[in-house]
């Protein structure tokens, strides 16, 4: 098992850790199975959303895993059909009904939704929640510069997270600018490039053997180095394990600007553009 994970400090006083575990599309007993198998190699970051439909799944692998509730934090994401308030608040204690678990770690807004217009109101919804102790930290996925400034001049509350789409095909270097600033912390879905993972590209095959490691290890170790927090996706616990030992090593400051000058203006995986996409 991977046990020396750093964390991270977040602008509310709370921590995450450095790499967390993605559950998409985990489902059914074999979705059980893997998130319970994440946990046992040391995962402590479990990442899901109303949409995946496998918040049930989720909770039944923390209580398979027997370890105590407060080693393991767990995300959650608002859906945008339920961005008004109340449907916001509504919303976050249904996940925890299916998680079965009485506080969530952190709660997300999935994607901003600009065309429906309600994500200050969801926004302020979680501020409600943290203020009640639902939720322990509150942040948003997939919000632009814009998004981000509407809800902080809305409530004078930064999130403590931004999730968005970030491999080395689209490093977004303007948004982790900008987390910077704003004292937001980054996490990256998506965080190997998934189809078009770059594993083949020099930058990273090169870094790979020179380290003596795997072409996904060097990509999430990059990840790492540029202060944002990964959150891979596999099913296989020797996958699991090796995506999570990367803290051996460490890449030079010309292997990370290689890799990072993959990025292409166009590397988004598909059409998701935060500015008009819709994702109900």
């Amino acid at each position: 098992m991977v046990t020396d994970i750093p964390t991270y400090s977040l602008n509310d006083a709370t921590t995450l850790p450095a790499i967390g575990f993605g559950t998409y599309p985990l489902r059914g007993e074999e979705g059980i199975e893997a998130i319970t198998s994440a946990l046992e190699v040391g995962y402590r970051l479990l990442d899901t959303a109303v949409n995946y439909e496998n918040e049930v799944e989720v909770g039944e692998a923390i209580r398979r895993s027997g370890l105590p509730r407060d080693q393991i934090q767990v995300t959650s994401k608002i859906p945008g059909r339920h961005h008004a308030f109340d449907d916001a608040v509504s919303s976050v204690h249904g996940s925890l009904e299916r998680l079965g678990l009485e506080q969530l770690d952190l709660a997300l807004i999935h994607w901003p939704n600009p065309g429906r217009g309600q994500y200050v109101d969801a926004w302020r919804a979680l501020v409600h929640l943290r203020e009640q102790g639902v939720v322990r930290s509150i942040g948003v996925s997939n919000f632009t510069s814009d998004h981000l400034r509407h809800v902080i001049n809305d409530s004078g509350i930064t999130p403590a997270v931004n999730q968005i789409e970030l491999h080395p095909r689209f490093p977004q270097p303007a948004m982790r600018r900008l987390h910077e600033q704003l004292g937001i912390r980054t996490e990256s879905w998506s965080p190997l490039g998934k189809r078009d993972a770059p594993y083949d590209e020099d930058p990273v095959a090169g870094a790979a053997r020179e380290l003596g490691v795997t072409p996904g290890q060097v990509i999430l170790r990059w990840q790492v180095q540029l202060g944002a927090i990964p959150i891979p996706k596999s099913s296989s616990p020797t996958r699991q394990r090796e995506n999570l030992d990367i803290f051996g090593f460490s890449l030079s400051f010309e292997q990370m600007a290689a890799i990072t000058a993959l990025g292409q203006p166009d590397g988004r995986l598909f059409a998701g553009d935060p500015e008009t996409h819709e994702e109900l």
